[in-house]
């Protein structure tokens, strides 16, 4: 049985449960009567289905349409209509008498009231705080299981991006293109044949080695950029105009893996051809505890294999950034007709 599986029944099994909580702790549960000819039993019923539905309405829409995105005053104004909706439907669907709201007189031998065990229940300060009670927890369930599933998809997302850049650089288009490019300087006998050779082990090290940590040196990163970079510049002619520049000391500072290279992996990709203006410039700022880092290539007419055109490294790279650096990022990114330029910000540790 699959995990997707076993949660659609945990889920199934989940609302069966909570929906026969007004049937079991009916008065009348074990009784002769038709339960659904109480219309106290039929607004109860009602009220759970509302909140069952409130329920999966917050974990599959509200919280990550309004709250994950930051928009807390439209999450915490619908999760109130929610609960004004929840808590007041069934009495104006289901109406049992006018008085319902007042304090029924104490049961005496003859009278029509109710024992005093159950008058209390008629009162409106005890229905707002039930109704609140039950509300509160439904929603306190949703929103914990909305964070875990949003942790448990970022977390594998990330473990799909580490994955995605190892078989990028291991692939047969990128092993080709850098192979050709090492194949023309063995047969110049030139003398950065070793040291291209060299580089691209490394990168793959790194892949391999790195990509699982959490965090990893700052030198090693922009290492692993610096061969990337100089292998790419292989397949460059002299109309492609290019700039790689670092400032700033990372001694001592640590970074997510991987986090920088998609920005310029996808510079490469979209940015080379050498029968139009190509250009490419990558900028990389450590002040302090501080990154800055800018991107920007001319858009140029590419031909990529259909593996390569999926465009999800950046979107991937975004959630890893909300993930890891929450609160401690700036990203902006520049989509304009000729050109695509990035700017991003991450503080350091």
């Amino acid at each position: 049985m699959t995990k997707s599986t076993q949660k659609y029944i945990l889920h199934l099994l989940g609302c069966m449960l909570f929906i026969s909580i007004p049937i079991l702790s009916s008065p009348d549960f074990n009784s002769n009567t038709n339960l659904f000819s109480i219309p106290h039993f039929r607004r109860s019923l009602l009220a759970f289905v509302l909140l069952l539905l409130f329920f999966y309405t917050n974990y599959l829409y509200l919280i990550p349409r309004f709250y994950f995105t930051r928009k807390l005053w439209l999450f915490y104004t619908a999760v109130l209509g929610c609960f004004m909706f929840v808590t007041f439907l069934p009495n104006l669907i289901i109406p049992i008498d006018e008085n319902q709201f007042i304090i029924i007189r104490p049961h005496m031998p003859g009278s029509s009231g109710l024992p005093p065990n159950m008058a209390k229940l008629h009162t409106l300060p005890f229905f707002l705080g039930r109704s609140l009670l039950l509300f509160l927890l439904v929603f306190s369930l949703s929103f914990l299981l909305g964070i875990n599933q949003r942790l448990s998809d970022i977390e594998s997302e990330k473990l799909k991006t580490e994955v995605s850049y190892l078989k990028a650089q291991i692939n047969p288009h990128f092993l080709f293109n850098t192979l050709n490019s090492l194949y023309a300087l063995a047969l110049e006998k030139s003398d950065a044949t070793p040291e291209a050779i060299l580089k691209l082990s490394g990168m793959m090290r790194y892949v391999v080695s790195e990509s699982s940590r959490d965090l990893v040196p700052l030198e090693s990163e922009i290492a692993y950029i610096n061969n990337y970079i100089s292998l790419q510049k292989l397949r460059m002619d002299e109309n492609t105009r290019f700039s790689f520049g670092t400032t700033g000391s990372p001694a001592g500072r640590y970074i997510s893996p991987l986090l920088l290279i998609p920005f310029i992996e996808n510079a490469f990709k979209y940015g080379i051809n050498s029968e139009e203006d190509a250009a490419i410039s990558v900028a990389i700022a450590i002040a302090d505890k501080q990154l800055a880092l800018t991107v920007r290539n001319n858009k140029v007419h590419t031909a990529l294999p259909y593996e390569e055109e999926s465009g999800h490294g950046i979107e991937n790279t975004r959630l890893r950034l909300e993930y890891l650096y929450t609160g401690k990022y700036t990203l902006a990114i520049k989509d304009e007709p000729g050109t695509f330029e990035v700017q991003l910000t991450i503080g350091l540790v």
